[in-house]
């Protein structure tokens, strides 16, 4: 229990770091938001937690595939928000699309042959 306390408290800490980072520069919280490091960070609790190399592979493998259906919610909400749609239903559109990209990960990559451990 204190280690998933200790590994919730670094995870929250790194997020306030971007908001913090974003509040005085738009680049660099964008930097350091863009930086991997949630999935630096489930890498190492993984290892911590497992020292199993099949599994860790696997998961950095299927982190860069669905990283790909991800991004266009980068450029989905700033566009909504310059042409006067309000935050809440550009982050709420950006968010639906990114699930309906990650749905069609799902099924086309295996079709594809990309290992998408499940």
């Amino acid at each position: 229990m204190l280690w998933l306390v200790i590994k919730s408290l670094i995870s929250g800490v790194l997020v306030g770091i971007v908001s913090e980072a974003a509040k005085r520069s738009a680049a660099m919280g964008a930097l350091v938001a863009s930086l991997p490091i949630v999935s630096v960070l489930g890498m190492v609790w993984l290892w911590q937690e497992t020292k199993d190399t099949n599994r860790l592979a696997d998961h950095a493998e299927a982190t860069f595939w669905f990283v790909l259906p991800s991004l266009p919610m980068f450029l989905l909400i700033p566009t909504l928000l310059r042409r006067g749609v309000g935050f809440w239903p550009s982050l709420m559109l950006g968010c639906v699309v990114t699930v309906g990209l990650y749905l069609a990960m799902t099924w086309l990559g295996p079709r594809l042959g990309l290992r998408l451990p499940f």
